[in-house]
């Protein structure tokens, strides 16, 4: 028999619209990537959840950096030298927002991933 192959659902391909409350730093950053997504047609309306954790993880490693730039990575308290708590968010928000970036095909290797599976899809239609 023939085998029915399963098909991609077919999202609106239109880039969401920010959410007016987000802080300058995610703001910024939802401005510098929308455009370049919303070009190679990568994102559809329902993804503005996860743009938005992304942004506001920038967000709060560049906030929370700035914290350790401005007071340092050690202070001292009652116990003696410790680390200051914002260095703890600055590796956190880095794990995360690692993640959230692959999601979207912003690191290196992410971006081979959507390239392999674009020409996975021209496999598929030799004759296209």
């Amino acid at each position: 028999g023939v085998r029915k192959v399963a098909e991609i659902p077919k999202f609106k391909r239109i880039p969401p619209t920010a959410p007016d409350w987000l802080p300058d730093e995610a703001a910024a950053e939802w401005a510098r990537v929308v455009p370049e997504l919303a070009r190679l047609e990568l994102l559809k309306p329902v993804d503005r959840a996860a743009l938005t954790a992304y942004c506001l993880t920038w967000d709060r490693l560049v906030e929370a950096q700035k914290l350790v730039s401005e007071e340092g990575v050690l202070g001292s308290n009652s116990q003696g030298v410790v680390r200051h708590p914002a260095v703890a968010v600055v590796e956190a928000a880095s794990k995360e927002l690692r993640a959230w970036a692959a999601e979207f095909g912003f690191t290196p290797s992410a971006e081979n991933k959507l390239a392999v599976k674009e020409s996975d899809d021209d496999e598929g239609a030799p004759f296209s």
